[in-house]
Parts: structure tokens; sequence; C-alpha cells
């Protein structure tokens, strides 16, 4: 790795990073946040998740920063005050409905209060249920007001190679209209275009009155690629992909190892510190 940089914001991936398998919050991840919140390096959380899905990692966290949902669609502040929104649009959200129904995937939509889900005894939503902490909400159809207020919808299966070709089908089929990538090999999320976490790295950073390359990143997963790509310091877990690995400057344990705190004390506290033990 290069020489270390002037990191003034961790920016970190939840699911498959800062916690574990089992989403469970150890404490050296815990002991971490405070290390760094001593060293002055601020901490943001960015997710697939909705920011509702992440108030349970607030206090213990301590978390001052900001929490950006839905890969960029919402970022809000700890008491989840919305700071700014990037909806889909209904008539693109019309379009991706129609376009992942077609393609044979369950779909839900995100808005920012509610889960939407035709079907509540599809694939993953009762895990889904688990992670997030609230239950979805049933619905027929999705109204116009509903697509109007989308700002993440996601198209599921667990035939993992459908929904990789829905991923080129609806980059081929919307372009620049939205963004897609898979949160997960089942899950395809289609968001607003600048709702993607490279987009995040430069909004915080203007936020922060910082450099790009003031900002380390941490992931898993191809979505985080893209904040690997404009931060100054990007992080793989060790339980990436290959693929993942080998977009980032330098790899870390697993989350089930407590990759996010051992990254935390090897490449981002300032040389010459003397965090907690983890």
């Amino acid at each position: 790795m290069r020489d270390r940089p002037d990191i003034r914001l961790l920016l970190a991936d939840v699911d498959g990073t800062l916690v574990t398998r089992e989403k469970v919050l150890t404490e050296a991840a815990m002991q971490a946040s405070r290390d760094l919140a001593a060293a002055g390096i601020a901490l943001a959380l960015t997710s697939a998740r909705p920011p509702r899905g992440m108030r349970m990692l607030i206090r213990p966290l301590a978390l001052q920063g900001v929490l950006i949902g839905f890969n960029g669609g919402l970022y809000v502040r700890p008491d989840l005050s919305v700071i700014r929104r990037h909806m889909i649009g209904v008539e693109t959200a019309r379009a991706t409905v129609h376009l992942l129904r077609d393609q044979g995937l369950d779909v839900w939509l995100y808005t920012e209060k509610d889960w939407l889900v035709r079907n509540p005894h599809g694939p993953h939503v009762a895990r889904e249920a688990w992670i997030l902490q609230f239950d979805a909400k049933v619905v027929s159809d999705f109204s116009d007001d509903d697509l109007g207020q989308a700002l993440k919808i996601v198209g599921v299966s667990d035939d993992l190679p459908l929904v990789a070709r829905c991923e080129t089908a609806v980059r081929h089929r919307l372009g620049d209209r939205v963004s897609a990538a898979r949160s997960e090999p089942h899950f395809l999320d289609v968001t607003h275009p600048q709702a993607n976490k490279g987009a995040v790295v430069l909004a915080l950073a203007r936020r922060l009155n910082i450099a790009p390359e003031q900002v380390a990143a941490i992931g898993d997963m191809p979505t985080d690629v893209m904040m690997f790509s404009k931060s100054g310091l990007s992080i793989a877990m060790g339980n990436a992909s290959e693929a993942v690995k080998a977009k980032a400057d330098v790899v870390t344990d697993s989350n089930e190892n407590d990759g996010f705190a051992h990254a935390v004390r090897r490449f981002v506290l300032p040389a010459g510190s003397t965090p907690s033990r983890s």
C-alpha cells in the first residue's frame, strides 16, 4: 500500500462489512468506532438498506455522521431527519417494475418510510424483515403514488444467473435513467442514477469540505466498487469476491473475523496512534 493518506472520513458498508453474517455488531467494531472518533475521523454508513433499517446501529456506534440508505438514495442524520433524497421518478419506476416482472423477478419497492411487497411469502421477505427489524407492507399492486415516491426498486430471485441477466437488461433498456447493481447475488437494486456509492463519496466530501482523497471506503460487494473508485483509500473485506478485492487498495479480514475493526487499526487510524486492541 502507498503511504497512509490523511483520512478524515471512513465510509463503511453495513452488511458483509460492519456486521457479521448474523447481523451482529461486535464489541471490536464498536471500539473501532470510538477509536475513529478519538482520532477526529468521521464515520458514515452507506447501505442498500433503508435508513430505518440501520437505526439499531446508531446508538452502539455513538454515530455522529450521516447514514446513507438505498445505495445513496436517501441521506439522513443520526436522528433520521432527511438531508437529501433521490427519487427514481414515476415513469422510470413504472418502467423498472414492468421490466423486472417481465423478466420473472419478484419486485419490492421502497419509499422513504415503507417497504412494499405484493407477495409476503416470496423469497427473502422473512429474512429481510428480520434484518431490517420491521415488516413489509403488503399491497395488491404499486400505485402511482407508490411509484412516485420510489427510492429503490428491488428485483428478487434465487435464480442467480437470471438476476445477473436482468442487471444487464435494466442497464440496456433504461440506460442512464437509473443506477442498477446487485447488492446481493439474489437482489438487483435499481435506484436514481445519482444514488450510487461513488456519488456518496463525492457528496460527503463536499459536505465535510474535504477532498475525496481523504475518504476511506470499506465494503464487500460490487456496489462498493463504485465508492472504491472515488475514494483515497479503498478496503475490501476478506469475504469479498476476488473481483471486488482486485479493485481495492488493500484487503482486510472477513466480517466473521472482525475485518472492519482490523482495517480501522491497520489502515485508517493515523500512523503512530495507539487504538484499543480489537
